[in-house]
């Protein structure tokens, strides 16, 4: 009889774990607590336990290098896709690969347990509640896939004299939009995606918005040069291997020569990649009008006015909302098995629990890349299907422990300290560790011996998701043709307009570009050389 596997979520994880399953030949079965698949990103006007996007999220990464691996996004969605398009696309992925039909909506699970003979057979209870009927049943399962992601909790941070305020305080988990907040003084916490995108949106509707960071951060656009994603631009594997110092100056650079951070209050002291970047396109556009002001971090709330620990005030501040981030959880698991501590956990490559054998449970999903989360949950999603049907084993537990022991270290070393950065990762070294357990990793050197051209742009050109079907388990043959048309796929929705003649790029700009390479080749030379 084929293994069955619980998925717990229908979210960006939870969807592309059923289809993992499927591949795998396994038997999936999602419970999924609400009555729609696309989890945060299905925009809700209500807001209880669930966390979701706002009204108007758009999504930081371009839909080449967040699309699951084996289905590219349509040419004609845009390329930084209004949360509407993200659950569109997971409505023809599920559509596609026929998923739905495993997902039991309005179910809620209650507990995760080992049963009595685990270590013979793997095997798990799952209790779940139908929210429709009340009913509470147990079922035994080969597996279990927890994909409930890590928005989970509203981190609320707490300053001295809160509770005096006589106005509004509330977490980004409960904004919507800027209805209500009109004619407002407001005062937003925390300058990570959230509270940017709160803060940029707020400026046009409310009377003054201020906008406090602890340690300010660095500012990504989302264009790049000549117009395309940034992130088609820097990652890629080329990239990846130039020394972080390099890159740091490199990226510190560019990102200043668009506007000076310091000059708008936002330089921050650790170098770029010591700190999860901000993606807002608007923030300095509405910082130089006036609307944004930025602040320091705030020393103390009083009944109408913020202190901030420069030691200014701010007067008549009707709202503050807190953009401070989540903290994960598994309330459902005992602590045994996955224990959470100031939101760390301790996860083989984030996603097996070290102490679990055979690993047969699995988080995917809780990890906070630089880039898009979907073909991280995807490919964690493939290995953990193969692990639990038997195709692959897991490493020892030795083994495990100590490189959880030197994510830690390094983690330390590079990051500021900060509960948003626990689990962070390196899209592409991360994506090539998963892929590395089950044998999917790119072999470019092989690939270059039968066509070099089309290593090289794997190389040096944008990694995209579609990389990891190119050989091995799963291996997709329309891969290499969807890397081929990527940046068709990208320029489609940009030409609205059909121009008679087309434009020529700048020969100096060329020659500039040529420059900087072979200035960065010249650098990784000497060091590594």
């Amino acid at each position: 009889m084929s293994k069955r596997v619980a998925v717990i979520g229908a979210g960006a994880s939870g969807l592309t774990a059923i289809k993992c399953c499927l591949d795998e030949e396994l038997v999936p079965v999602c419970f999924e607590k609400t009555d729609e698949i696309g989890g945060l990103w299905n925009f809700r006007e209500y807001r209880d336990e669930q966390a979701g996007v706002f009204k108007s999220t758009i999504i930081n990464t371009n839909k080449e290098m967040m699309c699951y691996s084996d289905f590219p996004i349509p040419k004609d969605y845009p390329n930084f896709m209004h949360n509407t398009y993200v659950q569109k696309y997971f409505d023809l992925y599920a559509k596609q690969f026929n998923l739905t039909k495993y997902i039991q909506f309005q179910t809620k699970v209650e507990h995760v347990t080992q049963c009595e003979d685990f270590k013979k057979t793997g095997q798990w209870k799952v209790t779940i509640t139908n929210l429709k009927t009340k009913t509470v049943s147990t079922e035994i399962f080969d597996g279990v896939m927890v994909c409930n992601g890590h928005h989970c909790d509203p981190h609320v941070a707490v300053f001295p004299g809160q509770d005096k305020f006589t106005g509004r305080i509330l977490h980004t988990h409960e904004y919507i939009d800027h209805h209500g907040f009109e004619g407002k003084r407001i005062v937003v916490v925390g300058i990570g995606n959230s509270g940017g995108d709160a803060a940029v949106e707020l400026s046009r509707h409310a009377e003054q918005v201020f906008l406090s960071t602890r340690r300010g951060a660095w500012v990504i656009n989302r264009i790049s040069d000549d117009g395309l994603p940034s992130d088609i631009n820097n990652i890629t594997r080329f990239h990846n291997i130039v020394p972080i110092s390099i890159v740091n100056s490199i990226a510190e650079s560019q990102l200043n020569a668009r506007f000076n951070h310091a000059n708008y209050g936002v330089q921050p002291e650790h170098r770029f990649f010591s700190q999860h970047p901000t993606v807002n396109d608007d923030l300095p556009n509405r910082i130089i009008s006036g609307f944004l002001k930025i602040k320091s971090n705030i020393k103390r709330i009083n009944k109408k006015s913020v202190e901030f620990d420069d030691g200014t005030f701010e007067d008549n501040i009707d709202v503050i909302i807190l953009a401070t981030g989540y903290t994960f959880s598994f309330p459902f698991i005992d602590e045994s098995i996955v224990k959470v501590d100031k939101n760390q956990a301790s996860l083989y490559k984030y996603v097996l629990p070290v102490g679990v054998t055979p690993s047969t449970l699995a988080v995917i999903g809780l990890a906070q890349p630089w880039g898009a989360i979907m073909p991280i949950s995807e490919i964690q999603s493939r290995w953990v299907t193969r692990l639990i049907s038997g195709a692959v084993k897991a490493p020892s537990q030795a083994a495990m422990m100590k490189e959880i022991s030197a994510k830690k270290e390094l983690m330390a070393a590079r990051y500021v300290t900060s509960q948003r950065h626990t689990i962070q990762v390196d899209w592409i070294t991360y994506m090539d560790d998963i892929a590395s357990e089950f044998g999917v990793k790119p072999n470019l050197f092989k690939i270059f011996l039968r066509n070099p051209a089309f290593a090289l742009r794997c190389f040096f050109g944008p990694c995209y998701p579609y990389q990891y079907r190119l050989n091995g388990p799963g291996k997709w043959d329309g891969a290499k043709n969807a890397i081929n048309t990527a940046m068709d796929r990208i320029l489609y929705p940009t030409k609205s307009r059909v121009l008679k003649s087309k434009a020529k790029p700048g020969s100096f700009t060329k020659i500039l570009k040529i420059v900087a390479v072979l200035a960065v080749v010249a650098a990784v030379f000497m060091k590594y050389f």
